[in-house]
């Protein structure tokens, strides 16, 4: 199934839930933050086979958000892509990205 297949199933199952008449962005978006906070356990605890869960869970409740906000995920990833496609940077030996120009 294609990830384009993935998000309209998705859809149809978030408003047969009432997730998109009734939801509103702001509840949503806490229950996005719940979410994560079960990935970050699950991968504090290397638990990576339940995180596989979590991300999807995640990427569920996005897909709810962008609905909710009048967008959709494809669009939503190609605004960050195009964001993201020509910065410049690297990953420090602490594991956190430093764009060119933030330099210390």
């Amino acid at each position: 199934m294609t990830l384009e297949e993935l998000e309209r199933k998705v859809y149809f199952w978030g408003v047969t839930r009432g997730i998109l008449v009734n939801g509103k962005a702001e509840t949503q978006t806490l229950k996005l933050t719940s979410e994560l906070g079960e990935l970050a356990d699950n991968i504090a605890k290397g638990r990576y086979q339940e995180a596989k869960d979590d991300i999807g869970d995640m990427i569920v409740v996005l897909i709810m958000i962008a609905d909710l906000i009048g967008t959709d995920i494809t669009e939503c990833l190609q605004v960050a892509y195009d964001d993201i496609k020509d910065r410049k940077g690297y990953l420090n030996e602490q594991g956190v990205f430093v764009k060119e120009g933030d330099e210390v």
